[in-house]
């Protein structure tokens, strides 16, 4: 297994590989690899001859300092997993002043709408922080595909238009969201919930496949009513939102005469960790 940290070598070995024609795959990740991940690289490796996975937990797109420190770190671990997968497998996991030369910002970009609602809203310029990194790797790795989970929706309209602007020859594969036994939507986070967080978090998606079947026979209001007073009845878990949006612009959604291209998102604290999932209503 190849593991490098640095972005020369990583570009020599791509440039070789171009030359040569083969296919490469790039799936970014923070570390933390969980079956989500898993997922994804199963998907690349049958997409192409090349599969490299990014391990960097992105400081620019925390905004919250806390957050960024409590985030999962188990690189160690994280590369046994991957070596289990295939050894042909490359690794690239660079630190933070490999990447930020020039110390840790964000560049400024324009997604017009998508990122003024819900995460956008809620995590200020934790987008431009994601774009950022996401562009760094596409100009180092100018993959073939790439491969994000549905769990992130809104990131993925932030992916699909940063390629659609910068790296045309790209093409993103969007992969079905995993989810744990109890429906919880897989996340590197949820190894910071405790035993009985972890249990009752199954009212999540619960809640969500309850929004997706009542969107016909009540009212928007109705159904975000009873949802918040379900999840918030729960010791430590706190309803941010729950929306109801058009899958393509996020524009948000009012009544059931308007069921084309919907999609149904929520976000909520568990004892101050954000986990967030959606589900497609259409």
């Amino acid at each position: 297994m190849i593991i490098e940290n640095k972005i020369k070598n990583v570009k020599k070995s791509i440039s070789y590989d171009k030359r040569n024609n083969k296919k490469i795959s790039l799936v970014p990740t923070m570390g933390s690899i969980h079956k989500g991940h898993i997922f994804l690289i199963e998907e690349a490796i049958k997409k192409s001859d090349v599969v490299w996975v990014s391990i960097f937990i992105n400081p620019s797109q925390f905004d919250d300092l806390n957050d960024y420190k409590n985030y999962p770190r188990t690189l160690n671990q994280d590369i046994n997993i991957i070596h289990s997968l295939s050894k042909n497998i490359r690794i690239f996991s660079p630190k933070i002043n490999e990447m930020y030369s020039e110390g840790v910002s964000y560049e400024k970009f324009d997604f017009g709408k998508i990122v003024k609602v819900m995460e956008g809203k809620h995590r200020p310029n934790h987008f431009n922080g994601v774009a950022t990194i996401v562009t760094k790797l596409f100009d180092i790795f100018k993959p073939d595909y790439t491969f994000f989970g549905q769990k992130d929706f809104q990131q993925v309209l932030i992916i699909k238009n940063i390629i659609e602007k910068k790296f045309k020859e790209t093409k993103l594969i969007t992969c079905k969201t995993v989810r744990e036994a109890n429906g919880l939507a897989i996340s590197s986070r949820n190894r910071l919930l405790d035993h009985n967080d972890y249990v009752n978090s199954k009212i999540i998606y619960e809640m969500l496949v309850f929004a997706k079947d009542s969107f016909n026979k009540l009212k928007i209001n109705e159904i975000k009513e009873h949802v918040s007073n379900k999840i918030n009845s729960v010791p430590n878990f706190e309803l941010v939102y729950l929306d109801f949006r058009n899958s393509n612009s996020l524009e948000k959604i009012i009544s059931s005469k308007e069921n084309q291209n919907l999609h149904i998102f929520i976000c909520v604290k568990v004892n101050g960790i954000r986990l967030i999932d959606n589900i497609d209503a259409k």
